[in-house]
């Protein structure tokens, strides 16, 4: 296990649901040793989880600059610094590009761009004596998936921001990453990887024969907020190689799953 993040202080933000990609993070940063914050909309979750890991929380909605500025503001002030900041919000919206209607791509804006945006903006901001921002992307930002192309484009888009930071406050020793995960056993994948033929599916894609856990990311975030990290302005692809082939297309998990319920007819 890296352990370069002993004693840092480190946000994580979209930890309010349980079992989800920021709670897995916020878990072995704090088994390693960090100082945690964990963040998000939903207060019991939250609260439930910086008692089992003996961090703090705090109530934001990456939606509103104010509750990103408050959110680095207390760690600021309950912790004297920031060290790391990891963003793991985002909303999983699958829907044909037609169908998009104009308040689900405001609030896809706002949440994987300009609270994003909004939240390098806070950390730079306090990052004095260095630190580390990581970004949670995904590999659809570099290849295709039907009826995702809110959700890929603010992901590819918030990706070429953390190189513009990275270039710009590598002065500063602040390195900013992001990692790229392909399909996930989150509960953003809800429950198709529940369904046998859904899941081989997706593990066509993937060289090394398996879809990704919440702990291949967190390795990755543990290196890159460490400081053994000589990295700045990247995107690690932590997917088994995903991005060498494809996802399915939409037809062949709808024959996927007309396979799998084929003998409940």
């Amino acid at each position: 296990m890296v352990s370069g993040v002993a004693g840092k202080v480190t946000i994580v933000a979209g930890a309010g649901a349980p079992g989800n990609m920021g709670q897995g993070l916020a878990r072995r940063f704090a088994a390693a040793g960090a100082k945690v914050v964990v963040a998000g909309r939903k207060k019991e979750p939250l609260d439930e989880l910086a008692r089992d890991i003996g961090g703090d929380y705090r109530l934001c909605d990456f939606e509103k600059k104010q509750d990103i500025d408050a959110l680095v503001a207390f760690t600021q002030q309950r912790h004297g610094r920031v060290d790391v900041g990891i963003n793991c919000t985002g909303w999983g919206l699958l829907k044909p590009f037609e169908q998009t209607t104009e308040e689900e791509l405001q609030r896809m804006m706002d949440l994987q761009f300009k609270g994003p945006f909004q939240f390098m903006q806070a950390l730079v901001a306090v990052m004095d004596r260095g630190g580390s921002i990581l970004m949670l992307s995904s590999a659809t930002a570099t290849i295709m998936l039907e009826h995702h192309a809110a959700y890929m484009g603010t992901k590819a888009g918030i990706d070429h921001v953390v190189r513009c930071v990275a270039n710009e406050y590598g002065h500063k020793g602040i390195r900013v990453n992001s990692i790229s995960p392909g399909v996930t056993e989150t509960p953003m994948a809800g429950d198709s990887l529940k369904v046998p033929e859904i899941r081989k599916a997706f593990e066509a894609g993937y060289p090394l024969g398996r879809i990704g856990t919440i702990d291949d990311i967190a390795d990755a975030a543990l290196w890159l907020a460490s400081d053994s990290c000589f990295m700045t302005g990247q995107n690690l692809q932590v997917n088994g190689g995903l991005t060498l082939r494809r996802n399915p297309t939409m037809a062949e998990m709808g024959a996927a799953f007309a396979s799998a319920t084929e003998h409940l007819r």
